[in-house]
C-alpha cells in the first residue's frame, strides 16, 4: 500500500500520508503518534507489507482533534474515556473524533449532534434557549430600572428642568 503521489488523480480524502507527513500536517511529534496509536487514542487506517504506519484524511482529523482538545486543557485521559463513552451511546459513531463536533470547556468535552449538545462522558444534555434567557436578561433589566439610582443631573440637565 503507497500513499498517493502529490499532484495525482486522487483527493486529499482518498491519500493515504507518511508518518512524517502527519508529523508536518498536524503539528505533532513522532513520539506522539506512536503514544497515541499505542493506547487506542487515535490509530492509523492502514499499514503497508513492512508494518509502516499510514493515515487517512479522517485519520489526520481525528488527530488535529485531538491535539486541539489537548491544547485547550483536556486531558488525553479524559479525551479516551469520552471516545469509550461516545462509542457506547452512539453506535453509528465510528470514530467520534473525526465525526463529531467536539468543544472543549475546561476539562469537559462538549458534543454537538443533530441540534443538541452534551457532555461526552456523562451523556448529560447541555441546554441553554438563547431566546428565553434573551427574555430572561430583559426582564432583569426592567426590574432593575427600577431599583437603581439615577445619575445626579448635571448642571445642564438641571437649567434645562427649571426652564
Amino acid at each position: 500500500m503507497s500513499p498517493a503521489t502529490p499532484g495525482s488523480q486522487g483527493s486529499v480524502q482518498e491519500d493515504l500520508f507518511r508518518t512524517g507527513e502527519v508529523v508536518e500536517i498536524v503539528g505533532v511529534s513522532r513520539r506522539q503518534l506512536q503514544y497515541w496509536a499505542q493506547t487506542d487514542l487515535v490509530c492509523p487506517s492502514a499499514r503497508t507489507k513492512g508494518g509502516h504506519h499510514r493515515y487517512t484524511f479522517e485519520d489526520l482529523v481525528a488527530l488535529k482533534a485531538a491535539r486541539r482538545l489537548i491544547d485547550a486543557g483536556v486531558s488525553v485521559q479524559r479525551i479516551r474515556r469520552s471516545i469509550e463513552q461516545l462509542m457506547r451511546v452512539l453506535p453509528t459513531v465510528r470514530r467520534p473524533l473525526a465525526e463529531l463536533v467536539l468543544v472543549a470547556t475546561g476539562d469537559v468535552v462538549l458534543v454537538f449532534r443533530e441540534g443538541t449538545v452534551f457532555e461526552a462522558v456523562s451523556g448529560q444534555e447541555w441546554v441553554l434557549e438563547v431566546a428565553e434567557f434573551e427574555r430572561d436578561i430583559e426582564a432583569w433589566r426592567r426590574r432593575g430600572a427600577d431599583r437603581r439610582p439615577r445619575p445626579a443631573p448635571t448642571g445642564s440637565q438641571r437649567a434645562e428642568r427649571t426652564a
